[in-house]
């Protein structure tokens, strides 16, 4: 069977579960590459057989320790290898999968593996096993532990490697936990970011999972032949599907090294075709290009590359004076950009945050389309997504087949399918809100256009209503001013107040630039006269787009950057809202004040 004579969902393994998807995919593709990490300088490839055969060891070795049938097993790591070959194992032996987040703090941990009743659980390396040991006496539960990558003492915990051979002796017993899976059955909680309060478990089910991975597999959305650069955390929905998908189609996922300034230069060596992100990798890389050539070139030459790739996408002829325009803005630009991304992406998926569709639009005309997507935890990662045959910038794409798709009185979209998760675990009042009248209900406002594509205008819990009683999305004034060079988070805050106001962080990465160009000790930076005249030209330009009310009055630059670890940002650099109206209430109250 040749790559391209069948369709991706005719192509895949013909999984009954997830827990049966990794077995199968070993026994089908065989000595094909499934996995690709860094070791040292070199790539290493491994097989789907090689894989299946962790899988089973790893299943195997559960089962030998005492691991039930729906017993939950988390995992607190980084995007490697090993959380693939433990993923699949725990389901694999009828248990489920909890994912935690490795940037996640001690009592973070705490919280997930307490509440999820977690009996054991896969940790990286010494790092991640500290937070665990910080707070294992307060975990009742928790009967295990296994180590990845062992170094020093690990006490009573479980090395990797041993768990492995532990998993040799109960091959029989692995494919008999397999076939007593039902879709019914629980594969995985995923504890929600908590922008707004407490994570919340999300029960996602067999069939939920599988059910999605038929939808995107059934638009084609991943090829059988595709080659994924993966850096997004594996405890996160969004990188949890593409992994299923790209396991289920024999096409191959590498992973990261871990260093988010090591993300570019992955790219151009792994050549991907495929690159799911989140909106501020895009980001970067456009406020990059626009920040080193003349901003009207930049804008011509997108304008030109917009309109050439639409006709050529109709099949249009394009006249030669056209052409040649395009071509001199490829030579120049659009080449450079795609570079950047390995010079082979045939497809890019955005998601989890909003993002400008000027931005998208640059990168479509430099021929790295970046298709949007929207759906959330409670979705099974995604409702709706653009595709390349059927897109339109701005929008956050059509229903996957399957996922139906209204809008309530009050502008809030709801959605109902096969993909739509259970409820929270041990939270029946959440659930009930959620899961009203048979819809879920999303939190999120927006409209549908006449050929079914949907439009996100913000959350109802982010709308600010001014003390005039104007309502005003934040998230549409945020984007513009993240587009700027020196720009790296920005928050408005206006909710019940006279006008708006916004703190901005630096760019962290730029600053120093900004520094040598202006004179500055790096550290002067953000208390500079410089950098508030540049800030302010910023907020200029977004303040034309809007009317006087929506218009941000005043700024503080704050001294560090927002970031996970101290807790403003989720994993996939939302903003928490709440914690950052509580850190900083300080300097807000000072800008309504002055």
């Amino acid at each position: 069977m040749e790559v391209g004579t069948v369709t991706a969902a005719e192509a895949s393994t013909g999984s009954r579960t997830m827990a049966d998807m990794a077995l199968l995919a070993g026994e089908k593709f065989g000595d094909r590459p499934a996995l690709k990490h860094k070791v040292g300088d070199e790539w290493i490839d491994v097989s789907f057989a090689d894989l299946a055969a962790c899988v089973r060891g790893v299943a195997g070795g559960l089962i030998d320790l005492g691991i039930q049938a729906n017993d939950k097993v988390s995992i607190l790591s980084n995007t490697r290898p090993e959380w693939t070959y433990s993923c699949f194992g725990i389901l694999a032996a009828g248990a489920t999968c909890v994912s935690i987040y490795q940037t996640n703090s001690p009592q973070e941990c705490h919280y997930v593996l307490q509440h999820s009743e977690s009996k054991a659980v896969f940790v990286e390396d010494a790092e991640q096993l500290a937070k665990v040991r910080a707070v294992e006496a307060d975990l009742p539960d928790l009967e295990l532990i296994i180590v990845m990558e062992p170094s020093g003492d690990i006490g009573d915990a479980v090395a990797f490697d041993d768990l492995l051979k532990r998993g040799e002796r109960r091959s029989d017993a692995v494919d008999e936990r397999v076939a007593g899976v039902s879709l019914d059955d629980n594969c995985l909680y995923i504890y929600t970011s908590g922008t707004t309060g407490p994570p919340k478990g999300c029960m996602l089910t067999h069939g939920n999972y599988r059910r999605v991975s038929n939808m995107v597999e059934a638009q084609n959305t991943l090829e059988t032949s595709e080659l994924i650069y993966l850096f997004l955390p594996l405890a996160h929905a969004f990188a949890l599907l593409i992994q299923f998908v790209t396991i289920d189609l024999g096409s191959c996922i590498a992973y990261w090294e871990k260093d988010p300034q090591k993300i570019v230069p992955n790219l151009m060596e792994v050549k991907p075709t495929y690159f799911p992100s989140v909106p501020r990798i895009f980001e970067k890389i456009y406020t990059l290009a626009n920040s080193v050539g003349d901003p009207k070139e930049i804008e011509q030459a997108v304008e030109v590359g917009f309109k050439v790739r639409q006709m050529q996408e109709a099949g249009q002829d394009v006249p030669a004076d056209l052409q040649a325009a395009f071509d001199e803005a490829d030579k120049q630009l659009f080449q450079n950009v795609r570079n950047l991304f390995g010079g082979n992406i045939r497809q890019c998926s955005t998601g989890a945050a909003p993002i400008a569709h000027e931005i998208l639009e640059f990168f479509y005309a430099c021929g790295v389309p970046v298709m949007e997507g929207y759906g959330m935890t409670e979705t099974s990662t995604v409702a709706s997504s653009n595709r390349l045959d059927a897109f339109r910038f701005g929008s956050v794409g059509k229903p996957l087949p399957g996922v139906e798709a209204k809008i309530a009185d009050d502008g809030e979209v709801l959605l109902r399918g096969d993909n739509i998760f259970h409820g929270y675990f041990k939270n029946p009042e959440a659930s009930s809100e959620a899961l009203a009248d048979g819809w879920l209900h999303t939190g999120d406002l927006g409209s549908i256009d006449a050929d079914g594509f949907i439009y996100i205008t913000g959350r109802k819990k982010d709308i600010i209503i001014t003390a005039g009683g104007k309502n005003i999305t934040p998230a549409n004034l945020e984007n513009g001013l993240k587009q700027n060079r020196w720009i790296s988070q920005a928050v408005v805050v206006g909710d019940r107040r006279p006008f708006l106001v916004a703190l901005i962080t630096l760019d962290p990465e730029e600053v120093p630039v900004f520094a040598e160009q202006h004179g500055l000790a790096p550290e002067d930076v953000p208390e500079s006269e410089a950098m508030r005249a540049a800030v302010q030209e910023a907020i200029d330009r977004v303040n034309d787009e809007v009317g006087r009310v929506e218009q941000i009055k005043k700024f503080k630059i704050l001294p560090q950057d927002l970031s996970q670890e101290t807790g403003e940002l989720t994993p996939t650099l939302k903003v928490k809202r709440n914690v950052v109206s509580e850190k900083f209430a300080g300097e807000i109250d000072a800008l309504y004040s002055q």
